[in-house]
């Protein structure tokens, strides 16, 4: 699921070939390449196969037709265009919620060619950044100044304004999600006025900002706080999950960084943790996660009618003794690209009730025999954003994928109702079915963020369907 060597710890492909009970598979796995490839799409964005413009998501579930798909490269040119467009208005950084928040019929902004650092503060250590600064570059980018930011998601296409906007996190009891560093934002309302938020001048206004889902106007810059450049030591191990359940939380407390992967119908979990590391010796292993991955998709493709067996073979390929390990700079090991597509839903439970959440829900995802992707359990240090999942409280995410090109209805239909038993509010990017009045329960500035919203924006041109459904219709 995601880049790093979580898999390819758990399923070596030398090894599964290796181990007798899997050897039938031998010939299989050999064309797991090929699996890959055929889960390949374009990025997201307009296509050039289609007469007309059109724009999907990284995943291809979301799709629209809009009337126009302008790149704006600066500011001023944001700003006219603000001032002359008609109709719904929606801008996209790099395609990867999953939930409809862009697709429209009329204007899709793209933040493409509004990219790279405009300053830098090393004496209040912050970074100034054009919105569509993808958080790769970013990090590259900061790390040549001797800088980096405090904690990153594990996809580093993401840009900067999307990910604050949706509420994005990475991993670690301590560390709150990324737009708890944001200290300052421009924002260009419809209209084309410019809008300047500073958290020592508009603290409410720049709560209510943080977390906006591109509802107040379009980002153009991004200030963030920053730490020294840092690196990291990674360990990755195997675990049998329930093992792993009752020592979550203490290893929550004991790395800075702590996140696990329950991998269904095998029994087993594994568990990464990252800590700071001040040696010279680094390593990087190469991964090989992604043809992991292909690895368990061919072994549920063969054995998905039989849970049992399908177990017993899994079991027999993982070696539970064996760990990886990797020093590096953090970015490196934090953060990194998905080649295999998936869709996902996510949501955020109070941290005392994040085990509870996840047992449920591995039982609920192992009632599906089609299912293969590991699930995803991390934590998250609460904030103060108005509407931060993670508002007022510290948090466990539970996150459940499917491949892209397979059905993904039962991870909402069977997951979501778990998750609101436990609390749960939904990622602002994954999919989930809530409605304005469900949410307006779970918020406790919900309808302070609503009155900031039409302040921005009092025709509402910034709202698609999907956003009218969120904020408008009870």
């Amino acid at each position: 699921m995601t880049h790093k060597p979580t898999f390819e710890t758990v399923l070596p492909r030398r090894q599964f070939v290796a181990t007798g009970a899997a050897a039938a598979l031998g010939s299989l796995l050999g064309s797991a390449g090929l699996l890959e490839a055929a889960h390949a799409q374009p990025p997201a964005g307009a296509s050039a196969a289609d007469p007309g413009l059109r724009w999907t998501n990284w995943s291809g579930l979301q799709q629209a037709r809009p009337t126009a798909l302008p790149t704006p490269a600066t500011e001023a040119a944001l700003q006219a265009l603000m001032a002359s467009a008609r109709g719904e208005i929606r801008a996209y950084g790099s395609g990867h919620s999953f939930t409809a928040l862009v697709p429209t019929s009329g204007t899709i902004v793209s933040l493409d060619r509004l990219s790279g650092v405009i300053s830098v503060d090393k004496k209040a250590m912050t970074v100034t950044v054009h919105a569509g600064t993808r958080l790769g570059t970013l990090a590259r980018l900061l790390d040549a100044q001797g800088l980096a930011l405090r904690n990153l998601p594990d996809v580093d296409v993401q840009t900067i304004a999307g990910a604050i906007s949706t509420g994005t996190h990475g991993t670690g009891a301590t560390l709150p999600a990324l737009h708890a560093d944001v200290v300052g934002l421009r924002v260009v309302k419809p209209g084309g006025q410019v809008v300047d938020l500073h958290e020592g001048q508009d603290p409410d206004l720049l709560a209510a900002a943080r977390v906006s889902l591109g509802s107040l106007g379009v980002i153009s810059q991004v200030t963030l706080r920053v730490l020294p450049a840092f690196n990291l030591h990674r360990k990755v191990w195997l675990q049998p999950i329930e093992v792993l359940l009752q020592q979550a939380p203490m290893l929550a407390d004991k790395h800075r960084h702590f996140e696990m992967y329950c991998l269904p119908f095998t029994g087993y979990g594994a568990a990464i943790s990252h800590d700071l590391y001040t040696g010279q010796d680094l390593l990087l292993p190469q991964s090989a996660d992604d043809q992991v991955l292909a690895d368990l998709r061919q072994l549920r493709d063969w054995l998905g009618r039989f849970p049992q067996l399908r177990q017993w073979v899994a079991r027999q390929a993982i070696d539970g003794n064996q760990t990886e390990e990797a020093r590096h700079r953090a970015h490196r090991l934090l953060s990194t690209v998905r080649p295999m597509k998936f869709n996902e839903s996510e949501w955020h439970v109070p941290r005392a009730q994040g085990v509870a959440c996840l047992r449920q829900i591995i039982a609920a995802i192992e009632k599906h025999n089609e299912a293969f992707f590991p699930i995803e359990f991390r934590y998250i240090k609460g904030d103060g954003a108005w509407l931060s999942p993670f508002h007022g409280r510290d948090s466990c995410s539970i996150a459940v994928h499917a491949a892209a090109d397979e059905p993904h209805d039962y991870l909402i239909k069977d997951c979501a109702p778990i998750f609101r038993a436990h609390q749960g509010r939904p990622h602002w990017g994954k999919l989930h079915q809530m409605s304005a009045r469900e949410l307006s329960a779970m918020y406790p500035r919900w309808q302070d963020f609503q009155a900031v919203r039409r302040q921005f924006d009092p025709q509402g041109q910034m709202l698609n369907a999907h956003l009218r459904q969120l904020f408008v219709k009870a």
